[in-house]
């Protein structure tokens, strides 16, 4: 094993790396052992093999070779020569009737002794002895030339042959030891002393490597071992002595394998590192694709830590430890926002990229299955419900929603019966003509439960192409439906209602802002609009008188054209929620939602109920404040938060209802899918598929997702607000409305123009429902900070 060894590295005995064997010629090298103090090739013995010659090894321009077994059968019977010399010469006391005690014996420290103490946890420094410091610590001067007292626990060695030390010299000294440490040589001692089963002393250690035992070589030896990782594990320790015993062969392997791995992945780590930089410097249109980060898995690991760690949703430690150690080397803060800034800087990530898509896990597209299932649905046009539907597609039908709706699933009619009666129908899409429980699609949209809608992008229940075309309802089309149509008493309260299975077919596709503008015309032609609005008055008044507490308030939406450009463009709009025509469609789904709780009560259907106490809210408390936002946001800061019966329905206070079921929005929100389900089954009647039981079961899971969609949606909309105000001219002024006081002065505001509720100081004599005139002085959407100032005049 050793001949192996000096053939193929040459490594031991710090000589100069010899030319493998190739086409039978070998290239000659002199050998070169180097000491620490002076040059020493003699205490080893080594000599060249016999071949002297140096017109012997010269290369291919014409020079003549060695046959290979020749120098072969020359370094083996050298070597064998020197394991002899080293037998006579090298002083290492390993015989077999030697204790270990004999080995430990720990040296007293006294003055001028030069000694290595460990300083913290990371360092570990070389200082001289000066004098006692108490009864068992000792001052020193370490190498910095700083005085120090020490324990005589923090000692780890002290140099033999050392009395009196100038602590000016040790800068030198540790110099001399590091220009010469060559880990290299552990190898050919790790050899010798594995095979004669021998442990080693830094001393003995010196003796063998470097042909003697003087200060300098031996605090080498204890340096290479010390530091070793490979080759040696200490034996023993008694204060500042340590013995050091050969690994086994497997064990060194193993370490050795490991070593590169490291090195290879230190490398790897390196490159990753210098990919990052050249990616921050480039200009924006040479920045590389996000997808040639995920690539490769060595590039995709690192990456993804730096994401999980931006979003602070690191799997495990090691992650966190990849993205911290990626900070660190860039001289950037452990911190997400550093993380995140990085990110953005390499353009992985959009300037406005949505954090919480990522923290949450919002599913943002469907899954090849779900998609294909979709397709394939919408290619079967067979109807289970045809014979059973009723045939309106006479009525005036008109769906009314923001005007960026992708989704449309309900509408409304209403006509004027001979005795002077309303007569509503709403219209509700019927999804369960494609879906049945428990499908694919089904298990899928209970995952999700509810459509997401962001100022960005909205993300789809179920597929978009499923959704858009077979689901909802479309302008001048027939479309499948479950029609609630309800006859109102002169007081607004419900006389008659029915549930039908129907087919319609909708006559206007109207925004609010256009239902609103038909309302104030007072077109003759669309006197059913105007019933129904007139339907929706008898409704508020009589839900009132019933004990609702109306709630409405400015809504904010926004729509963002470009969301990937750091600038994109920023559509925002502000709706009154006791605009004319939102009344009107709030008010129609608020009655269809009790007709169904009461079709649910009268069939012993297990269904969603949902109920709210008003907790006692005595309305006249808050006459003093304006109708409108003001009142609404006092009035819910003291509402109870709603509750869910599966069995019966309950009184829901808010809305003045004695029961209420979630139905107009079946392809957005899966509780009312779970809605349908149960009365189209009764509709047909067949069982319910669900029972009380596990309609609970399935909310729990669906109240979540909505929760967390719920969040997910009022802070991108915030964060958008802010940005928007971000951008504005900072002379600009903004109407505000003093909601209440925090404290002192400090007040909630609510900022009419863009329906953001902020907070600010406002100046003596304003009181709640005043309006103020604010600017804003600082706005960081991705902090959620926005700092007012009240303009005073």
């Amino acid at each position: 094993m050793m001949a192996v060894r000096a053939v193929n590295s040459c490594s031991m005995f710090r000589s100069a790396a010899c030319p493998p064997l190739v086409s039978f010629k070998i290239q000659c090298c002199y050998y070169h052992f180097r000491s620490l103090q002076l040059r020493r090739k003699s205490n080893l013995g080594f000599r060249l093999p016999a071949c002297r010659s140096e017109r012997q090894f010269l290369n291919r321009s014409g020079s003549q070779s060695c046959l290979v077994h020749s120098l072969v059968d020359s370094v083996m019977q050298e070597l064998v020569a020197i394991r002899k010399r080293l037998r006579v010469f090298a002083k290492v006391k390993v015989s077999s009737g030697e204790l270990l005690e004999d080995k430990l014996e720990n040296q007293v420290l006294q003055k001028g002794l030069l000694l290595e103490f460990k300083k913290d946890s990371d360092r570990v420094l070389l200082a001289v002895a000066q004098r006692p410091d108490g009864k068992k610590n000792w001052m020193v001067y370490d190498q910095k030339g700083v005085s120090c007292s020490i324990k005589p626990q923090q000692v780890t060695f002290i140099v033999p042959g050392v009395e009196k030390f100038d602590h000016k010299d040790i800068s030198n000294f540790l110099q001399k030891a590091e220009d010469n440490l060559d880990p290299a040589l552990l190898e050919f001692a790790w050899v010798e002393l594995l095979e004669k089963n021998k442990s080693v002393t830094p001393e003995e250690l010196a003796e063998m490597i470097f042909g003697s035992a003087e200060p300098l070589e031996s605090y080498c030896a204890h340096l290479l071992l010390s530091k070793d990782e490979i080759y040696f594990s200490v034996q023993a320790t008694n204060g500042s002595r340590s013995i050091y015993a050969p690994r086994p062969t497997v064990q060194v392997e193993e370490l050795l394998r490991r070593k590169l791995a490291k090195e290879a992945a230190e490398k790897e780590f390196q490159e990753f590192l210098q990919l990052l930089k050249s990616a921050k410097a480039m200009p924006a249109h040479a920045k590389p694709l996000k997808s040639s980060w995920m690539a490769e898995e060595k590039l995709r690991h690192k990456i993804e830590s730096l994401e999980a760690y931006a979003i602070d949703a690191c799997k495990d430690n090691d992650q966190k430890k990849t993205a911290g150690m990626i900070l660190k080397e860039l001289g950037l803060a452990r911190t997400a926002s550093s993380a995140l800034n990085l990110l953005i800087d390499i353009e992985y990530f959009p300037v406005h990229v949505n954090l919480d898509i990522l923290k949450f896990n919002i599913r943002t597209d469907h899954s090849e299955d779900v998609t294909s299932a979709a397709e394939s649905l919408l290619a079967d046009s067979s109807d289970r419900d045809e014979l059973n539907r009723k045939d309106l597609t006479h009525l005036k039908v008109y769906a009314i929603d923001v005007d960026e709706a992708d989704e449309l699933d309900d509408a409304v009619s209403a006509m004027r019966l001979q005795d002077g009666r309303i007569k509503v129908y709403i219209h509700v899409a019927d999804p369960t003509k494609y879906i049945e429980p428990g499908s694919l699609l089904d298990k899928d949209a209970m995952k999700r439960g509810t459509s997401v809608f962001l100022p960005t992008a909205t993300y789809p229940m179920f597929p978009a192409k499923l959704a858009m075309e077979g689901m909802s309802l479309r302008q001048g089309e027939v479309c499948n439906a479950v029609t609630v149509s309800v006859v109102l008493h002169s007081d607004g309260s419900i006389a008659e209602y029915s549930v039908d299975n129907s087919i319609i077919k909708p006559t206007y596709m109207l925004t609010y802002e256009s239902a609103t503008e038909l309302l104030h015309l007072n077109l003759e032609e669309e006197a059913e609009l105007k019933i129904l609005s007139e339907a929706a008055a008898l409704r508020l008044q009589w839900r009132l008188q019933q004990g609702a507490i109306d709630t409405a308030t400015l809504e904010t939406r926004i729509k963002v054209a470009n969301p990937e450009d750091p600038e994109p463009i920023i559509n925002l709009y502000v709706e009154d929620q006791a605009d004319p025509a939102m009344r009107l469609v709030s008010e129609m789904m608020i009655l269809c939602g009790e007709a169904i709780a009461t079709y649910g009560s009268f069939n012993n259907l297990a269904l969603p109920y949902r109920g709210q106490p008003q907790s006692n809210i005595d309305v006249s408390a808050f006459a003093h404040l304006p109708e409108g936002p003001v009142r609404s946001s006092a009035i819910v800061k003291i509402m109870r938060a709603a509750a869910i019966d599966f069995r019966k329905p309950v009184r829901h206070g808010v809305l003045g209802l004695p029961g209420y079921v979630q139905f107009t929005s079946p392809i957005r929100r899966y509780m009312d899918l779970l809605a349908h389900y149960q009365v189209k089954a009764c509709l047909r009647g067949e069982s319910p598929p669900f029972s009380a039981g596990q309609l609970e079961g399935m909310a729990s899971i669906v109240n979540m997702q909505t929760r967390i969609a719920r969040r997910l949606s009022n802070t991108s909309l915030r964060y958008w607000i802010i940005e928007f105000l971000r951008r504005q001219p900072k002379e600009r002024q903004y109407r505000a409305l003093v909601l209440r006081f925090i404290k002192d002065r400090t007040a909630a505001l609510l900022l009419v123009e863009v329906g953001l509720q902020a907070t600010a100081w406002v100046s003596v004599g304003a009181q709640i429902g005043d309006e103020v005139e604010v600017k804003v002085e600082e706005a960081h959407p991705r902090d959620d900070i926005i700092y007012l100032k009240e303009v005073v005049r």
